[in-house]
């Protein structure tokens, strides 16, 4: 087992252990990882000039409609994000079950399960990928909210930062965010694909991502307890002020979102239709 740090293996049985998962070099990654993350950083700074380099360029340009193409990318994000459930999922289950709770936040061994390691890693890499969603909307001419381009650099700089020192929270970062996003970008693909999707979906995961919030504060609010009672938790106390802080900022931020959207919008449209 390729590994910098003593840790207990979740036993949970897979049917089936690809050979990518299982022959998938942690050590290397994390080599890699130790060495680039500050990438991150840079790879954001691109992102930011592109995003709104491209909306100046495409203010005197029609805009493009590239449905296709954002059913193509969605759809591939939804199946990677399924998958990624799918994988992942089992073990978290497991690391409660056969252990606790606490130990599902507190003991990073999923960095180093025969399945879990690739898609933590795959996660990881993703954050970059991700990034590409603006571009569609900034060729398509919608609205980009401060939301949207502050939630995709810092998850991406805080996944590249947590993953060097293998932070045990990570676990449920992850799995949360693999869930969610497979509805997201499914509901995603259907809309580019024309389909009638109900306005509750949209509803729903928002408050699935706005509970995603509320959970990730939970968590590191606990494992700060857990450490002050002199346990053991494998999470730095800079990364628990960053994590935080950051989830605080996105619960705040998607609690806005949520209220000016779905609760004050329909307020005046009933004001309307009254008048």
């Amino acid at each position: 087992m390729e590994q910098s740090l003593s840790v207990n293996i979740t036993n949970v049985s897979y049917s089936v252990v690809f050979n990518f998962e299982k022959q998938f070099s942690v050590k290397s990654f994390n080599e890699y990882v130790q060495e680039k993350w500050t990438n991150s950083f840079v790879y954001s700074v691109l992102y930011l000039i592109v995003i709104f380099g491209g909306r100046h360029s495409m203010s005197a340009r029609p805009r493009y409609e590239l449905r296709p193409a954002l059913a193509i990318w969605s759809g591939t994000l939804a199946l990677f994000s399924i998958a990624g459930t799918v994988r992942t999922l089992p073990e978290a289950i497991a690391a409660i079950r056969n252990h606790s709770l606490q130990y599902s936040v507190c003991v990073p061994g999923f960095f180093f399960h025969d399945v879990t390691k690739f898609w933590a890693s795959a996660f990881t890499l993703s954050k970059v990928i991700e990034l590409g969603d603006t571009i569609f909307i900034v060729l398509r001419k919608q609205q980009l909210i401060f939301l949207h381009w502050y939630h995709h650099i810092t998850v991406l700089i805080y996944s590249w930062y947590s993953y060097k020192d293998y932070i045990a929270p990570g676990r449920w970062f992850m799995v949360m965010n693999f869930v969610i996003h497979s509805f997201m970008y499914s509901y995603y693909t259907l809309r580019a694909l024309k389909f009638n999707v109900p306005s509750y979906v949209n509803i729903f995961i928002t408050a699935m991502q706005l509970t995603q919030m509320v959970c990730g504060c939970a968590i590191n609010v606990w494992i700060f307890q857990i450490k002050g009672r002199g346990e053991t938790c494998h999470q730095t106390y800079n990364n628990i002020y960053l994590s935080l802080l950051m989830y605080f900022s996105y619960f705040v931020l998607f609690a806005h979102f949520f209220y000016s959207t779905y609760v004050l919008k329909k307020g005046r449209g009933k004001v309307k239709k009254s008048m």
